[in-house]
């Protein structure tokens, strides 16, 4: 049995696509009234409710309390702009101090895509909303997590893409699961952003093993034909976006696939990045 969150948020978000899902025996102007004037009162009733900071406890009628809000998102890290992975001072190697940050893996080897912007590390108590969000529905944390990158978005000075698409999952684990994380963040994001976003252009085609069991070299092998591409991507900015990134292997294999359709330039949107592989 799926458990879900109990914050009055996550009731709003799941209570209003059950009110959405209402279906009366005729469809008329009426009936579609009926359906908003559920949905509305579902709403209201769910910012009644008394609410939990879900990293500190406190009460709060967001799913961050304001010092915790303030706290965790804004982490002083320098990362390689190609794959966010997060850099020691000692490593940096830049002939100008506007030139942007690369880790030596990415000058050796670079990825098919072509920047990662990643808000924080994952690890606690951040990693915490990465699991809500992924395993038990708290659908909240999906569109704070696309706040939070929309901000980074705007602080840096990467393009913005043509389309935003989420790492897609397989079927077989889309109908376990129930929904995709990545598209949760993914629709808010770009809504805020003013881009359009299409859940269904890139589909993984063939069901892999869960990631996270596996060494890097595995990995790549386990997602290298993952992919498709369904639509026109011939001469666009994709925006590809993800909970966490850890290796990078998925979102490799995505940007390649994209690029091979003709996709002119991949950008990662991520929430979380692992410090280490």
């Amino acid at each position: 049995m799926r458990v879900f969150s109990a914050s009055s948020r996550d009731f709003s978000d799941l209570a209003v696509m059950k009110a959405n899902s209402i279906r009366l025996p005729f469809q008329t102007p009426v009936a579609a009234r009926v359906r908003e004037l559920a949905s509305a009162a579902l709403r209201l009733a769910a910012r009644a409710l008394p609410s939990q900071c879900a990293l500190c406890g406190n009460l709060s009628q967001s799913l961050l309390c304001d010092g915790c809000d303030a706290q965790y998102w804004n982490e002083p890290r320098l990362r390689c702009a190609t794959c966010a992975l997060p850099m020691a001072a000692s490593a940096i190697r830049r002939e100008r101090e506007n030139t942007r940050l690369h880790c030596a893996a990415c000058l050796e080897s670079p990825p098919a895509f072509n920047d990662t912007l990643a808000l924080a590390d994952y690890r606690a108590p951040l990693d915490t909303l990465a699991v809500e969000l992924k395993f038990r529905a708290r659908l909240a944390a999906g569109e704070a997590f696309a706040r939070n990158l929309r901000a980074a978005f705007e602080d840096s000075d990467l393009p913005a893409p043509d389309l935003i698409v989420p790492v897609p999952l397989s079927h077989t684990r889309l109908v376990a699961r129930g929904y995709n994380q990545a598209w949760a963040i993914a629709r808010p994001l770009a809504r805020m952003m003013s881009v359009r976003a299409d859940a269904t252009i890139v589909t993984r085609v063939r069901h892999t093993s869960a990631q996270s069991r596996l060494d890097q070299e595995t990995r790549r092998r386990n997602v290298a034909s993952a992919f498709a591409v369904s639509g026109d991507v011939r001469g666009r900015h994709i925006g590809v976006v993800d909970d966490v990134m850890t290796s990078g292997a998925t979102l490799d294999a995505l940007a390649r696939t994209l690029k091979l359709a003709g996709a002119r330039r991949v950008t990662n949107f991520v929430a979380l990045r692992t410090p280490k592989d």
